[in-house]
């Protein structure tokens, strides 16, 4: 099975990049690696010694419309060519499609209502035996909080070949659409609750404990957002935000 239109990497970009190492670390329990780049610092987030995401401070004169934010990288077979349909689909590239050396070619979108993702091409196409949720450090769940999560859901079908999987009425706050990817759901589609909230993909990160967490969360001068809150299958959710005021969430069992 081919990988285009998968989520495949994970990418944090903040003011205070050596202080989220500290944080993250601390609060997931990632492995931190310099990730040996000449002109730039860059962080691999490991789980074991598997890389699974990524952390740099926010370069100057950055223009991805988000200075702060956590960032999902989905894998395509031509990033020129996903650039092009973005485009042409009613969304935007905010950074043209350019190579990093050794690692592979990216672009900075953004789809129609304004949340941010990255079109990427790795150079190397076997990633081997990674970790794979639920285990702890690992990207369990992705959630799309949209202004038209309808209009949304049209953009990235058309793109990846995304279809629809159960869609769940949460009562007043609309309907919950579970997205699939080759029959897997990896996660859903949704209205913001506020019309104030931004327009974001949300990554939730496995932990083996939420309520240990949302302990560490504190002990590190996060602050809790929302929840925690049971969801169907036994697990629990949290919304956070890190010191330098980058939302996140969590996912896992509860003690």
């Amino acid at each position: 099975m081919s990988n285009s239109g998968n989520f495949v990497w994970y990418e944090l970009m903040t003011s205070d990049a050596n202080a989220a190492e500290g944080f993250y670390s601390h609060v997931i329990g990632w492995g931190a690696q310099d990730a040996g780049h000449p002109s730039m610092k860059y962080t691999l987030l490991k789980v074991g010694e598997a890389p699974v995401a990524g952390m740099m401070t926010t370069p100057e004169g950055c223009n991805t419309g988000v200075e702060s934010m956590w960032s999902g990288y989905i894998a395509v077979d031509d990033v020129d060519q996903f650039a092009s349909r973005v485009k042409d689909a009613g969304g935007k590239i905010t950074v043209e499609p350019q190579d990093i050396p050794d690692v592979g070619r990216f672009a900075v979108a953004a789809d129609p209502q304004g949340a941010p993702f990255t079109l990427f091409k790795p150079s190397m196409q076997e990633r081997g035996d990674y970790p794979k949720p639920p285990t702890q450090g690992t990207i369990g769940w992705h959630e799309l909080e949209s202004s038209d999560w309808e209009k949304a859901y049209t953009f990235y079908s058309g793109l990846f070949g995304w279809t629809k999987g159960e869609a769940i009425d949460m009562g007043p706050m609309g309907i919950y659409q579970i997205i699939e990817r080759d029959g897997e759901m990896f996660g859903a589609m949704m209205n913001r609750s506020e019309p104030s909230a931004p327009i974001v993909w949300r990554y939730y990160f496995c932990v083996e404990d939420v309520t240990a967490a949302e302990g560490r969360i504190k002990e590190k001068g996060g602050q809790l957002l929302f929840g925690p809150v049971e969801v169907p299958g036994g697990q629990w959710i949290l919304h956070a935000s890190d010191p330098q005021g980058v939302w996140f969430a969590l996912v896992g069992p509860r003690s």
